[in-house]
């Protein structure tokens, strides 16, 4: 991660830098792009299509249950947009979600359709709760995988339970988690997910996926449908509607090209390092991060028990103002965020205690 030579980044749950395979991905295209044109394009579309497999190792999956997108909000779409509403049904998530797990909810009660908001407690979820919001009518629960402003990492086995029990499918807002933490979606039962790439995945802007379990892929109506959505995608003459029998039917026209190259080198980066040793560096550095911000008088509010802990941690420095702080670390190269009025950390793997070190001295450096 060239970004360590000269940052201590602990902002990965907002934008995260590039790795180094991942911007010599995007300078490759941008040389052959220059000097070639489009005369590469059918080798682009072969490395695009190896992002396509990646991201289906990474969570278990078949390449076939895997869409190209180019954010989360639009994986999300997919879903609200494509299942066949009826005025009475609704939709469960939680009152505390990210815009692009909200919106898209919200958005369909000119269908009839309403949008239950189960509170938390400063990020934690009772499942209990989450299954009273439920009934006959419920669709779909639609949960972050972990939560944004907290980091509090959801039960996803146990979220999809209730969803199944109640007769509803589950969508998984996966960008604060996949990347940090392992998921196999053979073994956690979730129908659908959306991630962008460029939080804990390590890869541009404009670049993700989204997840689609086999037997939905026909239950979905594929919104902007296109060139690249039929089985006879290269035969422009050919107009009929004849849809792919994957996941990639959803994706439409032409894709973002150099950010899927850049997004699949990074995706092969975490492959090799391995998830399970990815997470377990993720949470020893928080759980340092914790215990040296408390000692310099800092207000741990996420939830740190074993399992529920994640790659993000909020705190409060008592009478201080965050943005003020935010603004002054950045000035000492310590990139951190604010949200909810909280100062946010989020480090990832590469991060080490020299980094908490420039953290804790450009906090304590701070005067109010």
């Amino acid at each position: 991660m060239p970004i360590a030579e000269h940052w201590a980044y602990f902002d990965h749950a907002a934008v995260a830098p590039l790795t180094a395979p991942a911007a010599a991905a995007v300078k490759q295209w941008c040389e052959e792009s220059l000097r070639d044109g489009d005369t590469r394009w059918p080798e682009w579309s072969r490395r695009a299509e190896a992002t396509r497999d990646a991201a289906a190792r990474l969570i278990g999956a078949d390449r076939e249950e895997i869409a190209l997108v180019p954010s989360t909000t639009a994986g999300i779409t997919l879903v609200s947009e494509g299942l066949d509403w009826q005025t009475g049904d609704n939709v469960v998530t939680l009152a505390d979600e990210f815009p692009s797990n909200a919106y898209p909810w919200l958005n369909l009660a000119s269908r009839g359709v309403e949008t239950r908001r189960v509170a938390t407690d400063n990020g934690r979820l009772d499942l209990d709760k989450l299954a009273a919001a439920c009934d006959a009518r419920t669709r779909i629960v639609s949960v972050s995988w972990v939560g944004y402003a907290t980091g509090y990492r959801h039960e996803v086995d146990r979220i999809a339970a209730i969803a199944h029990e109640h007769g509803a499918l589950m969508m998984l807002d996966a960008i604060q988690g996949l990347g940090a933490f392992p998921l196999d979606v053979r073994q956690t039962p979730i129908d659908f997910l959306s991630a962008d790439g460029h939080k804990w995945m390590l890869g541009p802007e404009g670049a993700g996926i989204a997840y689609i379990r086999r037997e939905h892929l026909d239950r979905l109506r594929p919104i902007g449908v296109g060139w690249h959505s039929v089985v006879h995608a290269s035969d422009y003459t050919r107009i009929e509607l004849d849809l792919k029998r994957s996941a990639s039917r959803y994706e439409g026209g032409s894709q973002n090209m150099v950010g899927m190259l850049g997004f699949g080198a990074s995706l092969e980066l975490l492959l090799a390092l391995g998830l399970e040793n990815i997470a377990a560096s993720i949470l020893d550095i928080t759980d340092s991060a914790c215990e040296r911000l408390q000692a310099i008088g800092a207000t741990i509010i996420s939830d740190r028990q074993r399992e529920r802990r994640s790659g993000i941690v909020a705190f409060e420095l008592p009478g201080r103002d965050s943005l003020s702080v935010k603004k002054h670390c950045l000035k000492q190269n310590v990139v951190l965020s604010c949200r909810a009025g909280r100062l946010r950390i989020s480090p990832h793997a590469y991060n080490n205690e020299e980094d908490l070190d420039r953290l804790v001295a450009a906090l304590q450096s701070f005067s109010a």
